[in-house]
């Protein structure tokens, strides 16, 4: 449903984008992550028709954004960052705008509006002017306007950006809701949300496409993938220490800071192999005095710090 093609962005000597090719099927949730400046906004922009690329394509279902940018925008729904609109409406005023320059009108566009204000809880604010409303609503009637048309495309960036934790749930669960027949890219620096509703991850920096997979792809790259924290008597942590080093499936053992009596190691997994059954197999056969076991599935963010610190001299301000 989303093609691109060695798609480029230059701005004078900057070259903000630089050759991204991938593709998006319905369906998928991609996760689009990068630094500040690494061209994540910019790509958006240009699948969406505002940009024009300098080289390279964007096609959106079948329609080249450059040839045919009207099929193109009216199949995409796009949430820019900070969710710009028009402060002196509110947000009902706003989104029946939305709704008549998207070309429904009478019961059709009211059914719509309604349905919208609905799925994104505006109803109490529908009447007060869109500029006296917090940053968490202003965010949820861009979404509105996003969703409004049911667009086989949506393109969201930063849609969680000021939403309290309740907020955030309801978005997540709205996003994986429509995930079921469209293809969704969300531009995002909360990976706990990557987690959350993504199916895909892809990274970018300095506007190179620099890793695509699965959360789970990404999380297996982590140096604490599969590593097992182990809890036990302070006194016991030297000699649990050894006998678990010296299994075939470990690569280092590590003694965290203790709390009182007690003491923790993290047991890190050559190549990130299960070794949670092999040593909890050594405790038993060694009646090893272990309190607790608890196997970490690794950090995004440590996998997102090590691809992205490799790629050196990154702008301050997001491309």
């Amino acid at each position: 449903m989303i093609r691109l093609r060695e798609l480029t962005k230059k701005f004078g000597s900057l070259t903000a984008v630089d050759g991204i090719s991938l593709s998006v099927g319905g369906g998928e949730v991609l996760g689009f992550l990068g630094p500040n400046g690494a061209g994540k906004s910019t790509t958006m922009k240009m699948v969406s028709g505002f940009l024009a690329p300098t080289s390279g394509s964007a096609n959106v279902c079948g329609y080249d954004v450059a040839e045919e940018p009207v099929k193109v925008k009216s199949r995409i729904g796009y949430l820019p960052e900070r969710g710009p609109s028009y402060g002196d409406m509110t947000p009902r005023s706003f989104l029946d705008f939305i709704a008549a320059i998207r070309g429904f009108d009478g019961n059709e566009k009211t059914r719509r509006v309604a349905q919208t204000v609905e799925r994104l809880a505006l109803g109490e604010v529908l009447g007060q002017t869109i500029d006296t409303l917090s940053k968490g609503f202003k965010s949820r009637v861009g979404l509105a306007q996003a969703i409004l048309h049911d667009p086989e495309v949506l393109m969201l960036d930063e849609p969680t950006d000021g939403l309290d934790p309740n907020q955030k749930h309801h978005v997540r669960n709205l996003i994986l809701e429509m995930a079921k027949d469209k293809a969704i890219i969300v531009s995002t620096h909360i990976l706990e949300e990557v987690e959350a509703v993504c199916t895909r991850v892809v990274i970018i920096a300095r506007g190179r496409l620099l890793t695509d997979g699965t959360p789970e792809e990404l999380l297996a790259r982590s140096r604490h993938h599969n590593s097992v924290l182990v809890t036990m008597d302070a006194s016991a942590a030297e000699p649990v220490r050894k006998e678990i080093a010296a299994l075939n499936g470990v690569e280092g053992v590590d003694i965290l800071d203790g709390l009182e009596d007690r003491a923790r190691l993290r047991v890190l997994a050559k190549q990130g192999r299960p070794i949670a059954i092999e040593i909890s197999g050594l405790i038993r056969a060694k009646n090893l005095p272990v309190r607790e076991l608890q196997v970490e599935k690794g950090s995004l963010d440590e996998v997102f710090r090590d691809i992205t610190r490799a790629s050196e001299g990154m702008g301050e301000g997001d491309a």
